[in-house]
């Protein structure tokens, strides 16, 4: 009787199992997998840093078996390149950068709309496109690095806001990102627009420009040359900044600007006309998932995650960087308007500034 007993309670144990992952089967992404795998190859353009791309596209591999190649563009390359290709990419996906960028180029109708399964993952719906354009995996923070050693060499206080950088004794000791490629540079367009009105932030950046010694080519360009001395105060995501210091630059320091400072959704997207649109569509569920993001934190990127499954970089934390302390960013204007403010800031600033602007 105690056999049959055990007997009974095992078959009820193992048909319970057999429901639960019967329940966890989700035959639409099943199908989603089994075409991507078909398909066996997908290609990312990557505007993150590149070890946390080459790492993203790696555990892609590992988990689907499917091919996976990817070039490091900034975002206004990547914007571009794709402008250029006009519907018949090279490339499948982008992965990372700031959605400014995302948005002109879905309004140029050369992204792919796509509704994520994964994207209930997001914790809020600020982090994605209305209509599934792009969808954010993390936030970074806008602000100033700057060395420490080279400014109390100069007799110099660190600049505390956006104001303060207009000071003539910051004259060739400022850089800042190209608009031209980088989405970084876009963003700080955006939000001074924001802040101050049209108008008064284009006489912003005309007196800005003249404290500026370079605009690189890349959003993170500034951050990278800020511990070595070539830059002594860097515009551009703080997070580039925590890179460095934890690469043992410590004469770093970050700057939360006072009178406010915005935030970048990274992102990915699909392209139009994308190859292997299957992998591109497993691709974007995976970017959804902490098995994507978690490996930020790992490969020199600690911005804030937007995945609420995923393990915030306690990184970001320690150096004192809040990802709500930041203005109500308007990405409907910045959607709408971005091209045009580009234009005005290049047209603001003449042809003076032209030498500086790195496209390399």
């Amino acid at each position: 009787m105690k056999k049959w007993i055990s007997l009974l309670l095992s078959l009820l144990l193992m048909t319970s199992v057999m429901g639960v992952v019967m329940a966890e089967s989700d035959p639409e992404m099943d199908a989603l997998i089994a075409a991507a795998k078909a398909e066996n190859e997908l290609v990312i353009y990557g505007s993150a840093e590149e070890p946390y791309i080459a790492a993203a596209a790696k555990k892609f591999e590992e988990l689907y078996g499917i091919k996976t190649y990817y070039s490091r563009l900034s975002t206004g390359e990547v914007q571009a390149k794709v402008n250029e290709e006009n519907g018949n990419p090279s490339g499948d996906v982008w992965f990372g950068g700031t959605t400014d960028p995302y948005n002109e180029t879905a309004a140029a109708g050369l992204l792919m709309a796509y509704e994520a399964k994964n994207a209930n993952n997001l914790i809020s719906s600020l982090y994605r496109d209305k209509d599934g354009y792009w969808y954010g995996i993390y936030k970074g923070i806008l602000g100033f690095m700057v060395n420490t050693e080279e400014l109390d060499r100069l007799g110099i206080a660190a600049p505390k806001g956006w104001d303060d950088l207009l000071k003539p004794e910051y004259e060739g000791l400022i850089w800042m990102s190209n608009p031209n490629t980088a989405g970084t540079a876009k963003l700080i367009i955006n939000t001074m627009v924001q802040m101050k009105g049209h108008d008064a932030a284009m006489d912003y950046f005309v007196a800005l420009d003249k404290n500026v010694a370079q605009y690189t080519k890349s959003g993170s360009g500034p951050s990278k040359k800020v511990g070595v001395g070539e830059c002594v105060i860097g515009i551009g995501f703080l997070h580039d900044g925590i890179t460095q210091i934890l690469m043992g630059y410590d004469n770093i320091a970050l700057v939360i600007p006072e009178e406010g400072t915005s935030f970048e959704v990274g992102a990915t997207a699909i392209f139009k006309g994308a190859k292997h649109p299957n992998a591109a569509k497993l691709w974007v569920e995976f970017a959804l998932t902490p098995e994507c993001v978690n490996l930020g934190k790992e490969n020199e990127s600690f911005q804030f995650l937007v995945i609420s499954n995923a393990e915030q970089p306690q990184e970001a934390t320690d150096f004192g960087l809040d990802p709500d302390n930041v203005i109500e960013y308007d990405f409907e204007d910045a959607k709408a308007n971005t091209s045009n403010y580009v234009k005005d800031y290049f047209d603001a600033l003449g042809a003076a500034a032209d030498n500086r602007f790195m496209t390399e």
